[in-house]
């Protein structure tokens, strides 16, 4: 075998070698990431008192439409669910209902800045 011969496979098995051994070097933070968005998951579902179902219930009586999503997250300092709904213009709308009183929160057109907050009225559209 020639010199340049040697070279190319020992590169290749050395390169061969990271690849098996070490892992691709991106999956360990993403991996981690969803660990522990999955593990704060539990913990707050350990402690609302509102179920999906009545979530996903309260956010169809506030906005029309079909639900697309519901999420227990972390938001305006409290535990809260976040139902996507898409209306009958195409539109998507968040409702966040707290989960300890099944209180609605809020609703938030996504990706539009302006808000309807309880106790303040509807946003107005320009």
């Amino acid at each position: 075998m020639t010199t340049t011969g040697k070279l190319t496979t020992g590169l290749a098995l050395l390169v061969g070698s990271l690849l098996v051994f070490g892992g691709p070097a991106w999956s360990g933070s993403k991996d981690k990431k969803e660990k522990d968005e999955t593990k704060e998951a539990v913990e707050m579902s350990k402690t609302a008192k509102v179920t999906v179902e009545q979530a996903i219930k309260t956010a169809q009586e506030k906005v029309a439409g079909k639900v697309i999503e519901a999420e227990l997250e972390r938001k305006h300092d409290k535990t809260v669910w976040e139902v996507e709904i898409v209306g009958a213009d195409d539109k998507v709308t968040e409702v966040h209902i707290d989960a300890d009183s099944g209180a609605v929160i809020d609703t938030e057109m996504k990706g539009a800045e302006k808000k309807e907050s309880k106790g303040k009225g509807k946003a107005k559209k320009d």
